[in-house]
């Protein structure tokens, strides 16, 4: 049943220079363009679900952006590490009185191919499987899905550790709980990250110059 489904949605509006790699090479008016962009493409998937869906906001509670305050609950994220912000999250969203939450899933809003399969088939993954992991081109995970909180999964997790998919993993063997693998996506928070597709967008869309779509290209190789 859809109102039984949670969906939560981190999105980090504090745009921190020394934490952000893309103002380093873009500028903050690019970057702040870029998460636009990066916002609408999530939107676009999320809004077509009917389930429970709540946004947790880094630094601050935004009631103009263009994410529907009737279809999403607005939460700040709560913690010292992205560890602790995350098993907030799941207890605010399992603990939601009146909603009898039995599956849950948090995303972030930086993956440009996350498509609308990829959530639907990871709250199905949830009916025989105890989590679900979404790992990241970066060693993280885009998507981290579970029936009730495995607090240990949340224990020791820093942002950006390139071995969080792995330790997670090893966790769940650990514990002798099972876990279910989606395909591995692009996780947008460098340049050396952007896909051929969304690199054509930001030029098409006029945020990046066809210089600077070229010095992409040549990055990469």
């Amino acid at each position: 049943m859809p109102h039984q489904h949670a969906l939560i949605i981190f999105i980090d509006n504090s745009l921190k220079r020394e934490n952000n790699k893309l103002i380093e090479k873009l500028g903050l008016e690019k970057t702040q363009a870029i998460q636009q962009v990066l916002m609408q493409i999530t939107q676009s998937i999320t809004d077509q679900l009917l389930y429970t869906k709540i946004i947790f906001y880094s630094d601050y509670i935004n009631q103009n952006d263009n994410w529907s305050n009737t279809d999403y609950d607005k939460q700040l994220q709560n913690g010292k590490n992205i560890g602790e912000r995350m098993r907030n999250a799941f207890e605010y969203a399992f603990n939601l009185k009146d909603k009898n939450i039995k599956q849950a899933c948090i995303i972030w809003g930086d993956v440009t191919e996350l498509t609308l399969w990829h959530l639907t088939k990871s709250y199905y993954a949830l009916n025989t499987h105890d989590c679900v992991l979404g790992p990241s081109n970066n060693g993280t995970y885009y998507l981290l899905g579970m029936k009730n909180l495995i607090e240990e999964v949340f224990q020791n997790k820093s942002q950006g550790n390139s071995n969080m998919i792995r330790t997670t993993c090893d966790e769940m063997y650990q514990l002798r709980k099972s876990y279910y693998l989606l395909p591995y996506l692009s996780d947008i928070n460098s340049i050396e990250n952007f896909t051929p597709q969304f690199s054509k967008l930001l030029h098409e869309a006029g945020i990046i110059s066809e210089d600077e779509l070229i010095n992409l290209k040549d990055s990469k190789q």
